[in-house]
């Protein structure tokens, strides 16, 4: 079903937006805070300003914006798609946003970012802020208050030097900020991880990244059932972490059989960079690629084993519409003998919507909170 957009009020005139993927779903493609964030640009920004947009969730914040020029930084895949396809309706052209594993040692003048859910992720983005403005910048920062994360306030107060704090409007709100002395350079908490008995040296992340401190409960029964398909694999298999991560399960993968072909994707540049990381730390000599992308690549081809452990969370969204999409893009990548391995919280009931694309599922572990379940496509043995 093809969702009809909606249309935003701006200074230049009304745009039409919708939000990719939501099937139907009367689920907006902007926010209150996109709508104060825009309104606050416009009032800060001169003409000569140069200006930079961080983490634009669907691009109501870069077409509105679009005379001042800015440049555009997003950790998120889905900021990509989004933006083609909202710039096509409104007769814009889509400007291409960077991502951290592209983005260059611009200064800026003014840069509006939306705050994270992540307290580190936060914590990132202002200290690399506090690098990238020009002498004089300013910082807006905007956020859906019941979406900030706790310690946000001691935050900024530790790392930037707060302008204004500007009345909430329809329960969001922008902070304006000036650089503070804090960077990345020497930073402890950019890079955290956790040890596994199987890997010689520990898995780390970046802030941006799932679970990035621990291994979550749901991998841990996953790993297992993993390591028994990946044991029966033939010579030279190709394997698709998909929703990679930090790369724990991909790497533990490679750790078992060095002869496999790994490709790593996610939609978080910050998970890519990580996994490519943590595989160049135990072995660079191995099989392995890596892509920003949300879902499976277009040319990604056929594999002998896909592993997912599906995102339940977009933004303020929950729900299973993520992992759907990702069910139904592994069904068109498996090879003749192919399988997906699932792991996935209990409560949302995988067994069923795994059945929409595999009419063979096999619930192969499970705990009081996560199931693994193993599916084939039709026809397949």
């Amino acid at each position: 079903m093809t969702v009809e957009p909606e249309m935003l009020p701006t200074a230049a005139g009304k745009l039409a937006l919708r939000r990719p993927g939501s099937q139907g779903r009367s689920l907006r493609a902007w926010d209150a805070a996109d709508e104060l964030l825009i309104e606050s640009a416009q009032a800060y920004a001169a003409p000569e300003h140069r200006v930079l947009i961080v983490d634009d969730n669907f691009g109501a914040l870069t077409l509105a914006l679009e005379p001042l020029k800015p440049d555009v930084l997003a950790d998120s895949a889905t900021l990509v798609a989004a933006l083609r396809s909202n710039a096509t309706d409104n007769g814009r052209a889509a400007p291409v946003p960077g991502n951290w594993a592209t983005v260059g040692a611009g200064r800026y003048d003014l840069i509006v970012l939306r705050i994270p859910r992540q307290l580190g992720y936060l914590e990132y983005l202002l200290r690399w802020a506090n690098s990238a403005l020009r002498p004089g910048g300013q910082v807006l920062a905007g956020g859906m208050i019941k979406h900030l994360p706790d310690r946000c306030a001691a935050t900024f107060e530790r790392l930037v030097v707060t302008r204004q704090v500007l009345p909430a409007r329809k329960k969001a709100r922008v902070v304006v900020c000036a650089a503070g002395e804090a960077t990345l350079a020497g930073w402890q908490g950019e890079w955290q991880g956790y040890k596994l008995a199987a890997l010689p040296d520990p898995i780390t992340a970046l802030p941006a990244v799932f679970s990035r401190d621990r291994l979550d409960r749901g991998t841990a029964l996953f790993l297992p059932q993993v390591q028994r398909l990946v044991a029966h694999l033939p010579p030279e298999a190709r394997v698709l972490d998909l929703a990679c991560g930090n790369g724990v399960v991909g790497v533990s993968v490679l750790a078992q059989r060095p002869d496999v072909a790994v490709t790593f994707t996610d939609v978080s540049s910050q998970a890519v960079l990580s996994a490519r990381h943590n595989v160049q730390t135990f072995n660079p000599a191995l099989a392995a690629r890596f892509h920003h992308s949300d879902g499976v690549p277009a040319d990604a081809g056929l594999f002998d084993l896909i592993l997912l452990n599906p995102p339940f969370h977009e933004g303020g969204t929950v729900g299973d519409h993520i992992a759907l999409r990702l069910f139904r893009e592994a069904s068109h990548h498996l090879g003749p003998a192919g399988r997906l391995l699932v792991v996935g919280n209990r409560h949302l009931g995988y067994h069923k919507t795994l059945k929409r694309y595999f009419p063979r599922v096999t619930q192969c572990a499970a705990d009081p909170k996560f199931v693994v379940f193993e599916a084939q496509p039709a026809g397949r043995v």
